[in-house]
C-alpha cells in the first residue's frame, strides 16, 4: 500500500516546484514510510510513499516500462497480475520485476484506457505517457482505494491520495462547499465526487480521467458498474456451493504478500468467514486481531474468541476503555474533511493492534451491502409493502398529513414511532430510504442552518446524490436498489473511507476479499430473496457457512462497531462538547443555527431525546475547523458569503 502524489501540466511543458512536490509527498509519509521518490520531466511531476508488500527488493515507484517512455505511481494491489503478466509477455511485453505495479505499464502500452477492465482488485493510480502526450488516472471499481484531484487555471492537474495532498498546492480554493456541508450533515461524509473543498475533487469508483496535453481535459469516464439482475436460477444449495468457493478464490488471492500477513476478527458474521476461508488456505496459524470493550453492549470479543479457537488463530486481543475518546483531533486531521462516524475510533484501534504483529490485513467490509445484512434493509423491504399497498397520489396528502401532526416520540421503540412511520410511508422509496439513513433529517437540516446559508444552497438537497445513483440503477426490485445505492455511497464514503484512514495512519494494508468485483457482480445476479428470507439478513451467506461457524456467531443479533456516545455527551464530553458548539469556531462560520445548537444540547444532556449522532457530528465538524481548515493557512471566512 502505498500514497501517491502528481501535477501535470495540461497544456504545456512548465517546469514544477521541487519543494512543492516534495511537500505533497512527505506530507503522506504514513502511507508508505518504506520508501519514497519524486520523478521530474517538463510538465511532469510524480511522487511515491512505498509501503512494501509485494517485490519488496524491486517494486520502487515511480516504475517504467522498457524504454522509460510510460511511468506510473500506484496504490494498491492487483490481485491477478500473475495471470496478466504471462498474457503480456505473450504479447511482446519483457518484465524487469515481480512487482504488480508493472503490469499496470504493459497493460497501458497494450490496451490503453481499457486495461483497468483487466484489474481485479484495489487500486488508484496516475500514468504518465510521455509519446502519446497523455495523463491518465484511474480508481478501483468499488472505491477502495482513494484518489483526490482538482484542474486548476492554470491547466494544471494536482492529484493524491488524500486530501491534504493536494492542499499543500497554494493555487487550489479552499473555500468551504456549501453543498457538500449539506452532504457532510445528512450523511455524515461528504460524497463523491465533492469534498469539502470548492477547489478539490474526488474521483469516483470505477472511473478513469484521461487527459491529451494540449486538449481541453474531458469529464472523468465510468468503465464499470454493478447491475442487479436477479436473474440467476441457482437453487439455495447450488449457490450455498457456488459461494464457497468464489469466497475461498477471494480469499486466496488476497493472501499473496511477502510480510506478515493476518485478519481482524470482530466476531461478526463477515470477519469470521474471511478468517475461515483464510484458515482452511494457509499451512500456519492465522494471525486475528480483535478489540475488547470494557462495556459490555459493545463487546463481541466472546464471538471473536469462538471462531480464533475453532480455528487454533494466534488471536491479539486489546481493550478499548468506554472512554476513549482522545483521538478526536486525531481523527479530524486524518481524515481531512468532516467525517462523523464514530466507528472510526475503535477502526483506529483495532489497525493500531494489527499492526504491531502484521503488515497486511483481511477484513470483512463491504459483505452487508452484498449480501442484505444491514437491520435498515428489512425495515425498508416492510415499509415499501405497506407503500405498494396504497397508491402514491393518495399515500403522500394522507400519510404526509399524519406525520405532521402525530406527536414526535423519538424516545419509543422503533416500531411504537408512528410520526416516523407515517413520514415514511408518505415518501417514495428513494425519498425513504434517504430519510432513513441521514443523520440529521431534513426538517433538523433546515433548522439547524442560518437562514443566510440555506440561500447558499439554493435548494440543495443531498438527497439529489441518491437520485442521482438511483437513476442509473437500473433495477425496481426495492432490496437491489437500496444495495445499489449503499454500494456507490454510503461504502464508498463511509466505509472505505475509515478503514483507508484508519489503516494507513498505521502503515497497515487491509484488503478486501467481500469486494471482489467478480463476487460482487454474482451476488447480484442472485434474487433478493436468498439474501432476505423473512427476517433474517445475510441468508445466503449465512447457510453457506453453517458448515464452518458456530451458530451463535451467525444467528446471534447483529451489533456493529460502535462506542458510547450518548453516555459520553451526557457524562465525561458533556462540557466539552457544549463548548465546542456554542464556541466562536462554529459562530464565525456563518452556517448554524445557535437557538438550534442549544436545543440538541439541551435536550440530548436532559435525556428527554437521543441526539448523539447529530451532536457528534457537529462535534467533528468543529474539529476539522479547528484541525484542518485553519491549518491550510487560509481565513475562517464566512461560508455563506462565498461566491
Amino acid at each position: 500500500m502505498c500514497g501517491i502524489a502528481g501535477l501535470f501540466d495540461t497544456r504545456g511543458r512548465r517546469d514544477f516546484d521541487r519543494d512543492l512536490m516534495k511537500r505533497m509527498n512527505d506530507i503522506q509519509f504514513h502511507r508508505g514510510p518504506d520508501e519514497g521518490d519524486l520523478y521530474f520531466e517538463p510538465g511532469v511531476a510524480l511522487g511515491h510513499r512505498r509501503l512494501s508488500v509485494i517485490d519488496l527488493s524491486t517494486g520502487q515507484q515511480p516504475l517504467f516500462n522498457e524504454d522509460g517512455s510510460v511511468a506510473v505511481v500506484f496504490n494498491g494491489e492487483i490481485y491477478n497480475y500473475q495471470e496478466l503478466v504471462p498474457e503480456l509477455e505473450g504479447l511482446g511485453h519483457r518484465f524487469h520485476t515481480r512487482s504488480d505495479t508493472e503490469v499496470i505499464v504493459h497493460a497501458w502500452e497494450e490496451w490503453g484506457e481499457d486495461c483497468v477492465l483487466r484489474f481485479r482488485g484495489m487500486f488508484a493510480f496516475g500514468l504518465w505517457d510521455r509519446n502519446r502526450q497523455t495523463f491518465f488516472i484511474a480508481r478501483d471499481r468499488l472505491g477502495v482505494k482513494p484518489l483526490h484531484y482538482a484542474l486548476l487555471d492554470d491547466g494544471t492537474l494536482v492529484f493524491g491520495s488524500e486530501l491534504k495532498v493536494l492542499m499543500q498546492h497554494p493555487g487550489i480554493d479552499r473555500r468551504i462547499d456549501p453543498l457538500a456541508v449539506e452532504e457532510y450533515f445528512s450523511l455524515g461524509y461528504v460524497a463523491e465526487p465533492r469534498t469539502i473543498f470548492k477547489g478539490a475533487r474526488k474521483l469516483q469508483p470505477a472511473e478513469s480521467l484521461c487527459i491529451r496535453r494540449g486538449e481541453p481535459p474531458p469529464a472523468p469516464k465510468t468503465y464499470w458498474d454493478v447491475r442487479f439482475s436477479l436473474d440467476n436460477p441457482l437453487s439455495l444449495g447450488e449457490a450455498c456451493a457456488e459461494l464457497t468457493e468464489r469466497l475461498d478464490e477471494s480469499v486466496r488471492l488476497r493472501m499473496i504478500a511477502d510480510v506478515p500477513l493476518g485478519a481482524f476478527l470482530s466476531g461478526g458474521v463477515d470477519s469470521s468467514a474471511v478468517v475461515a476461508c483464510m484458515a482452511s488456505q494457509s499451512s500456519e496459524p492465522v494471525n486475528t486481531c480483535s478489540m475488547a470493550f470494557d462495556d459490555p453492549a459493545f463487546n463481541e470479543s466472546e464471538f471473536a474468541q469462538m471462531v480464533a479457537d475453532r480455528y487454533q488463530t494466534r488471536h491479539f486481543v486489546e481493550t478499548v476503555k468506554s472512554d476513549d475518546f482522545d483521538l478526536i483531533d486525531t481523527l479530524a486531521a486524518l481524515y481531512d474533511e468532516p467525517y462523523a462516524d464514530s466507528s472510526a475510533i475503535p477502526t483506529y484501534r483495532v489497525c493500531q493492534l494489527a499492526r504491531k504483529h502484521v503488515t497486511v490485513a483481511l477484513s470483512g467490509d463491504g459483505g452487508d451491502e452484498s449480501f442484505g445484512g444491514y437491520r435498515r434493509y428489512r425495515q425498508h423491504l416492510a415499509e415499501e409493502k405497506m407503500r405498494g399497498a396504497v397508491p402514491h397520489g393518495v399515500r403522500s396528502p394522507v400519510f404526509g398529513l399524519l406525520g405532521r401532526l402525530y406527536p414526535k416520540a423519538d424516545w419509543a421503540p422503533r416500531v411504537l414511532r408512528a410520526k416516523s412511520t407515517f413520514q415514511s410511508l408518505a415518501r417514495d422509496g428513494v425519498q425513504a430510504y434517504f430519510h432513513e439513513v441521514s443523520i440529521l433529517r431534513d426538517d433538523m437540516r433546515h433548522r439547524l442552518f442560518s437562514s443566510s446559508f440555506r440561500r447558499e444552497l439554493a435548494g440543495y438537497n443531498a438527497i439529489e446524490v441518491f437520485r442521482r445513483h438511483a437513476a442509473n440503477a437500473q433495477t425496481d426490485d426495492p432490496l437491489a436498489l437500496i444495495q445499489y445505492l449503499d454500494t456507490k455511497t454510503y461504502l464508498v464514503g463511509d466505509i472505505n473511507t475509515k478503514v483507508d484512514r484508519a489503516s494507513m495512519a498505521h502503515s497497515l494494508e487491509v484488503r478486501e476479499p467481500l469486494m471482489d468485483h467478480k463476487l460482487v457482480e454474482w451476488l447480484a445476479s442472485l434474487p433478493s430473496d436468498l439474501k432476505i428470507k423473512g427476517q433474517e439478513g445475510k441468508f445466503l451467506f449465512k447457510k453457506a457457512l453453517e458448515p464452518l461457524l458456530p451458530n451463535d456467531v451467525l444467528y446471534r443479533p447483529k451489533m456493529g462497531f460502535a462506542v458510547p456516545l450518548a453516555r459520553w455527551f451526557r457524562g465525561p464530553l458533556k462540557q466539552r462538547v457544549r463548548d465546542a458548539l456554542l464556541g466562536k469556531v462554529l459562530a464565525e462560520t456563518g452556517i448554524f443555527n445557535r437557538d438550534y445548537l442549544e436545543h440538541l444540547l439541551d435536550a440530548h444532556q436532559s435525556g428527554a431525546r437521543d441526539y448523539s449522532a447529530p451532536l457528534w457530528s457537529l462535534l467533528m465538524f468543529e474539529a476539522f475547523l479547528r484541525n484542518t481548515h485553519r491549518s491550510a493557512a487560509t481565513p475562517l471566512a464566512s461560508v455563506a458569503t462565498a461566491s
